[in-house]
């Protein structure tokens, strides 16, 4: 933050500011923006009243000016209600777009904004420049979060982007979002400045884009049938596709928000749903699959014969007539070789062309593609595996396996995106708690994607400059509505998009958390509704003595203000540390900003006197710490608020950690039978299949580890080896145990066709 024309440094005065310790009252009128601008000094003159700024002032001459005008006229109707008039001169206070050479920035895109009593004026070099000013215009005339401020502080803006691609990636393939929600998502791009929309539209599970030369592709490819009957017993089929039309209005939307629409073809494989539409199209003597309701690496490829080539070049001629991009993704990852290698036809035109493997082959696919891109003034962008066997010497690498991929491709003169897993796959949960949607368990908390940095350290300054900037990912596999996408996306978009503009020096995590608060009511007036699990309060509570419990809260982030109370009262506490409840207790608790607005939604738990003797999905602990460890519900695309299962794919094996056995005589289980719907490809041979001496399997409770002495083996019931079943299981110990031990809590015995998951497991006392 800014004061007088000086700059002065960020982290502690806003972090007082934040959670309501006022060291300096000037720091007070400081404007909550977000990406943080480059430089930005306050004035001590009298600044803009926000209920004067009525008009907003753009030569009529100048379309760029009158573009950006246009959308700042109807993104203010959202966020304020007020829609402006655009004038060429004004008399009163207003807002002023000015384009001009001598904009006073020297970087691409960058801007200048004045604000003083009669203006608040952007002067930009380029259109670009001038619409990302008139996004932080509109921040000024956001209300503060819960400030009551109606003057846009005097001040003197200078900024720019400190990367040119500031992306967001959606997969659409494996959930469709209507155009709609696509639309909503562009305008929370561009409130925060952000610049390209990969869109991933095609893969096993769909293909998402009318293509009219073969509409079989959206006739079958874009449907699949799930493997569980809805209640009523009919299959239940699932799709969706973009017309042609709803694509040019995407792109168009997009355009005027500056954001550049990057579509994702991927080839040569999670190529399902092109073979299931055309089988032509993949290799000679593969049986047609159906399109796959199934989850991870699929086997099927693309051909490479002539006719699969024209087919591909026609489709990239479509492509192209609607996606103006320099750039089109041809994805390139987890493309495993095992057909190419089992197929005589391919390996003759491996002969033929003189490539000597399959990683070759697929260079050799992806270079006359890149040539053929090249060839219409197009260039190829694909993720890291493309590097494997050679790369076109032009292509840009994406880089998503860790960044090695983009240390690699930088180091060989690559332009590279950062958009590495799991740091930035936002389908990976921000927390284990049992409250969380389905997703990926590999934690990235609104923290963590808050500390990323694009450049690797390990780059020279020459390499460095290959780095085009960073993307956040949102596969789908687990997001099955626009609710769960915008969701997994913000606040952690925010985020990334303060990573991807601000110089690294000023980055600075306490002072994007206070300003944080008056993004997420921006994003909440166009639609958006933003995780709140970062500020979320977790309730933990330690039985001691006399029936009562010892109740802590705590968030992710430090110092958040929290309130709670005793459910049978009305009275909200501040809460200032640990506090004892008389047992059975319920408790609420809130976090809530410097002005006692909400920052999360309320949390509430029951604690009784059971509660130490019972672990619920989200306490049980994966027995496999190096496994892939997943949130799921019971049906693959079930969008609503149904059961969700923490599981690990490979082992179904779970820990209940610390349990207090003293006076316990066994225990009972809360369980469910999951349609397994993964292909592992490779990694088949991982998956744990354990045998079991019961008819239909069973669930073992060993003591302190997963080998150690037998306490109960469960038997499951008849229906347990059916997909889309819940039942519970008891067993009592087979001999008197002790003191707190961990309990290894495993299945055995049951089919491949399911993935068993526990709901919960409790301690039994003695009679």
């Amino acid at each position: 933050m800014y004061r007088s024309g000086t700059r002065v440094k960020t982290g502690w005065y806003l972090l007082c500011a934040a959670w309501g310790i006022w060291m300096m009252p000037a720091l007070a009128s400081a404007p909550a923006l977000l990406p943080a601008p480059a430089q930005l000094s306050l004035r001590d003159n009298a600044g803009l009243p926000r209920a004067a700024a009525v008009e907003i002032v753009a030569p009529a001459n100048d379309a760029a000016a009158q573009r950006v005008a246009q959308w700042l006229r109807g993104a203010l109707q959202k966020q304020i209600g007020v829609t402006p008039h655009i004038v060429e001169s004004a008399s009163g206070p207003h807002l002023s777009l000015i384009l001009r050479d001598d904009a006073g920035v020297d970087h691409a895109s960058g801007y200048v904004v004045d604000v003083d009593a009669r203006c608040a004026c952007v002067v930009a070099r380029d259109e670009d420049g001038l619409f990302y000013g008139a996004v932080t215009l509109l921040q000024l005339l956001t209300p503060q979060a819960g400030s009551g401020d109606v003057t846009v502080p005097a001040l003197h803006i200078v900024d720019w982007p400190r990367f040119r691609w500031r992306g967001v990636m959606l997969d659409v393939a494996r959930h469709y979002l209507p155009v709609a929600d696509i639309e909503r998502l562009l305008d929370a791009m561009a409130l925060h400045k952000l610049n390209v929309f990969h869109w991933h539209l095609t893969d096993d599970q769909g293909w998402r884009l009318q293509i009219k030369r073969y509409p079989q592709l959206t006739d079958v490819g874009s449907w699949r049938t799930a493997p569980l009957p809805d209640d009523h017993g009919r299959p239940q089929r699932y799709g969706g596709y973009y017309t042609q039309d709803e694509v040019r209005q995407i792109v168009a939307y997009a355009a005027a928000r500056h954001i550049t629409v990057v579509p994702e073809l991927d080839m040569p494989g999670h190529a399902q749903a092109a073979v299931a539409a055309l089988p032509w199209v993949g290799v000679p003597g593969i049986v047609r699959p159906s399109v796959s309701h199934d989850w991870g690496v699929h086997p099927y490829l693309y051909g490479v014969d002539e006719r699969t080539f024209t087919f591909i070049d026609n489709v990239l001629d479509e492509v192209m007539a609607l996606f103006p991009s320099r750039y089109i993704h041809v994805g390139g990852d987890e493309a495993i070789k095992d057909q190419w290698q089992a197929s005589a036809a391919v390996q003759q035109r491996m002969h033929a062309l003189g490539i000597a493997d399959a990683n070759a082959l697929q260079a050799w696919f992806m270079a006359r593609i890149g040539r053929y891109l090249d060839a219409h003034g197009r260039r190829l962008i694909g993720w890291d595996e493309i590097l494997e066997g050679g790369v076109p010497a032009d292509a840009t690498v994406m880089s998503w396996r860790g960044t090695q991929g983009a240390i690699d491709a930088a180091r060989a003169g690559h332009d590279v995106v950062l958009s590495p897993s799991p740091a930035l796959y936002l389908d990976n949960l921000e927390s284990r708690r049992g409250d969380e949607p389905a997703g990926r368990l590999m934690p990235q908390t609104l923290e963590a994607v808050y500390g990323f940095e694009p450049v690797p350290g390990v780059l020279d300054a020459q390499q460095a400059r290959h780095v085009l900037g960073a993307q956040a990912n949102l596969w789908t596999e687990y997001k099955t509505s626009a609710r769960d996408v915008f969701d997994a996306l913000f606040p952690r978009v925010s985020a990334l998009a303060e990573v991807d503009w601000t110089p690294v020096a000023d980055r600075d995590w306490s002072s994007f958390i206070a300003r944080l608060p008056a993004q997420l009511a921006r994003l909440r007036r166009l639609g958006v509704v933003a995780s709140d699990t970062a500020f979320a309060p977790v309730i933990d509570a330690t039985p001691i003595d006399g029936g009562r419990a010892r109740i802590r809260l705590s968030t992710q982030i430090d110092g958040v203000t929290l309130r709670y109370r005793l459910v049978d009262t009305t009275r909200m506490h501040p809460y200032t540390g640990p506090f004892t409840v008389s047992l059975p207790a319920t408790i609420s608790a809130q976090a809530v900003d410097v002005h006692g607005a909400p920052l999360s939604a309320p949390r509430t738990r029951h604690v009784d006197i059971a509660d130490a003797r019972t672990r619920d999905n989200a306490a049980l602990r994966p027995c496999n710490a190096g496994g892939v460890p997943l949130r799921v519900p019971m049906h693959a695309d079930d969008a609503d608020a149904g059961p969700r299962y923490n599981v690990e794919l490979f082992d179904p094996c779970a820990v209940f950690v610390a349990a207090p056995l003293d006076g316990t005589a066994g225990i009972t289980i809360n369980a469910a039978s999951l349609p397994w719907n993964f292909q592992l490809a490779h990694d088949a041979a991982s998956r744990v299949q354990r045998s079991s001496p019961l008819a239909h399997g069973d669930i073992e409770v060993r003591l302190d580890h997963c080998d150690g002495p037998l306490l109960a083996r469960i038997a499951l019931p008849a229906g347990a080896d059916r997909a889309g079943v819940r039942y519970r299981v008891r067993a009592r110990w087979a001999a008197a145990v002790q003191g707190d031990h961990n309990l290894c809590l495993r299945f055995d015995g049951t089919p491949a066709s399911v993935l068993p998951a526990f709901e919960s497991a409790r301690l039994d006392v003695a009679p």
